[in-house]
């Protein structure tokens, strides 16, 4: 099967009845980058002021929404307000039943009320309350050396509780006191056996999950569309790719998920090469909100004893409403990472890994996330997560409400805006559902490009996509979407429209319309590809080449060179394509494409086929 490797760039058990909204549409989109809604329990230690958007600016309230947004970009704060502030933060007038002035406005929704029951947030308030003399890390003491600049725009609050392990704290790689009471309180409103805080995002959780399953040399079946940190997985440790070639829609240049049918012919394909998988790995939902079915895939695996792993990164808030898509742990996965900094509510970079099940040893786990994360875990990361979860303990089955509610209304309007299109699960053959808080909008039929439309939003209208592609934009609705932000992107929407109209000659889509890929070569693992020595080669001479590098656009981080693996000329197109289009190009050692390290041409390993 032809690689199309270019397009993945822009790219217990609670049964649910299916909903009926889902019939109507089926939109898709990830999470915006400033969530104005914090969890309350969290915002009591944290403050409002850790919020850089709202610092000096006038406060107002979004229409139908209790969330507190800046009136004006910018502005300077006066002498006044900065001492008021200084005197805010004095550690003395911290109130343990929580925050004042505009953090007390954020918990008069009914649905957004404090949460005494988090049991690392109340440690940390309460360490953090003491009048200790301190001699210990971090050097700025509980905010007295706190940095003049970060302070001007957070407050101190955030340092009083930048703690260390101390005793009254727990540890998060032996937890017996807060940290593990929280982590179980997680595993049960999540539906695992057990579950990890974790401090260096999905990222780690995924490495482990892999290092956890996959000895050197074993194989790991995964779809050529997987994360980054999938890749660095099998880095790490050792492991052997056999990919999967998910579902492709040429007209929104978008690859969705993969089908148990694709997992089971890769098992074959193994089993008449005496070869088994160690473990089989789902990216469930994809970045556009593309679900595969993963009971399908789970029972397929389990028959033969084979562990799921499901990067569910996206999906975290699934488990939050009946109308959103089954978890995959409802769905019988043995392993899911979630980030919990997306949709819901916590500190960027926390997230959870959880346990189902008796497949995997979860000593394991505990091992390989001791070897990957700091030995210096940020309390504030990890009380984030401890109040996100609590945020959710207490309306969990109403708390997207509001949310659904504003994705049904930006869906509708979007419907009627001649020229553009929406992505929906119909545009996938074998991917049942889509999460309707992902709505994904095609702009190729105004003969614009996402990446020019995302451009036009942001400094028209102010309004800040997810992602942008070749044909389109996704955007996020969260727990801290507003009305007013809707109907600010409707506006946006169709001023873009009105000022392209409906082009149906494509000429300024020509550049994103490409040719199959050809099957990917592999000559080294990722591993042996990212530990020989390199050699630097100019990109135009670098065709049929050993990659020696991890090369992706990000956002989302999907690698279209791989460590290992032959470079072919359609993938340094793309690559150069998607640069000058304006994705950010990682990973490479000259992120200006002058060049791309090679490992060394002499193959030494043998390498099945995609699926």
């Amino acid at each position: 099967m032809a690689l199309l490797l270019h397009r993945f760039v822009f790219p217990n058990v609670r049964k649910r009845p299916p909903s009926p909204r889902h019939d109507a549409w089926d939109p898709a989109s990830l999470s915006l980058p400033y969530a104005r809604r914090l969890p309350p329990a969290f915002s009591t230690i944290a403050g409002r002021k850790a919020l850089p958007s709202s610092e000096g600016l006038p406060i107002q309230r979004c229409s139908s929404s209790d969330l507190l947004v800046p009136t004006s970009r910018g502005g300077a704060e006066s002498d006044e307000k900065i001492e008021d502030r200084k005197q805010t933060n004095d550690l003395s007038t911290l109130s343990v039943q929580g925050s004042r002035n505009s953090d007390d406005r954020i918990s008069n929704s009914p649905h957004f009320v404090v949460d005494n029951n988090a049991p690392l947030v109340n440690a940390l308030k309460a360490s953090a309350k003491c009048n200790a003399a301190g001699f210990h890390f971090p050097g700025h003491n509980r905010g007295r050396a706190a940095p003049p600049a970060l302070a001007q725009l957070i407050g101190k609050r955030p340092y009083f509780h930048d703690l260390p392990e101390l005793p009254e704290l727990d540890n998060l790689f032996s937890p017996q006191g807060a940290i593990l009471d929280a982590q179980s309180r997680a595993a049960e409103l999540f539906g695992a056996t057990e579950t990890w805080f974790l401090v260096g995002g999905t990222t780690c959780g995924i490495q482990a999950s892999i290092m956890a399953t996959c000895s050197p040399g074993e194989i790991l079946v995964l779809p050529r569309n997987s994360h980054i940190s999938a890749i660095s997985g099998m880095v790490l440790s050792g492991a052997l790719p056999k990919y999967i070639i998910p579902e492709y829609n040429s007209s929104w240049d978008i690859a969705g998920g993969i089908s148990s049918h694709q997992v089971a012919n890769a098992i074959e394909e193994l089993h008449k090469e005496g070869k088994k998988p160690a473990a089989v790995f789902v990216t469930s939902p994809t970045y556009h909100g593309i679900c595969s079915n993963i009971n399908e895939i789970t029972d397929l695996c389990h028959a033969r004893g084979i562990p799921v792993i499901v990067d569910e990164a996206h999906g975290a808030h699934f488990k939050f409403d009946p109308c959103l898509p089954r978890t995959a742990l409802e769905q019988g996965a043995d392993l899911v990472v979630q980030s919990t900094h997306k949709v819901l509510c916590s500190l960027t970079q926390s997230s959870m890994l959880h346990l189902s099940g008796g497949i995997v040893d979860g000593e394991q786990i505990c091992r390989f996330l001791q070897i990957l994360q700091s030995t210096s875990p940020s309390y504030l990361l990890l009380a984030s997560l401890d109040a996100a979860r609590a945020q959710l303990n207490e309306y969990p089955d109403t708390i997207f409400d509001e949310s659904m509610r504003l994705s049904y209304k930006l869906v509708e309007e979007l419907q009627m805006i001649a020229g553009l299109s929406l992505l929906k699960s119909t545009n996938f053959q074998s991917m049942p559902e889509m999460d309707p808080l992902r709505v994904t909008v095609g702009t190729w039929k105004l003969g614009i490009s996402g990446y020019r439309a995302d451009e036009f939003l942001c400094e028209k209208h102010d309004v800040i996509a997810e992602l942008a592609s070749g044909k389109s934009l996704t955007f996020a609705i969260t727990m801290g979407t507003c009305e007013e932000h809707v109907d600010r992107l409707v506006h946006g929407l169709k001023d873009l429209a009105a000022g392209h109209g409906s082009d149906t000659s494509r000429q300024a889509m020509d550049g994103y319309d490409w040719a199959s890929f050809p099957d990917t070569n592999i000559k080294l693992s990722p591993r042996e590809a990212s530990f020989a020595k390199k050699r630097r080669v100019p990109i135009q001479e670098s065709v049929g080449e050993i990659c020696g590098e991890l090369v992706c656009p990000y956002p989302p981080g999907i690698p279209v060179l791989i460590p290992g693996e032959v470079v072919t000329e359609d993938a340094l197109c793309y690559l150069l394509d998607a640069k000058n289009g304006g994705a950010m190009i990682s990973g490479a050692a000259d992120p200006s494409l002058g060049y791309i390290l090679f490992s060394p041409r002499s193959p030494s390993l043998h390498f099945m086929k995609e699926s």
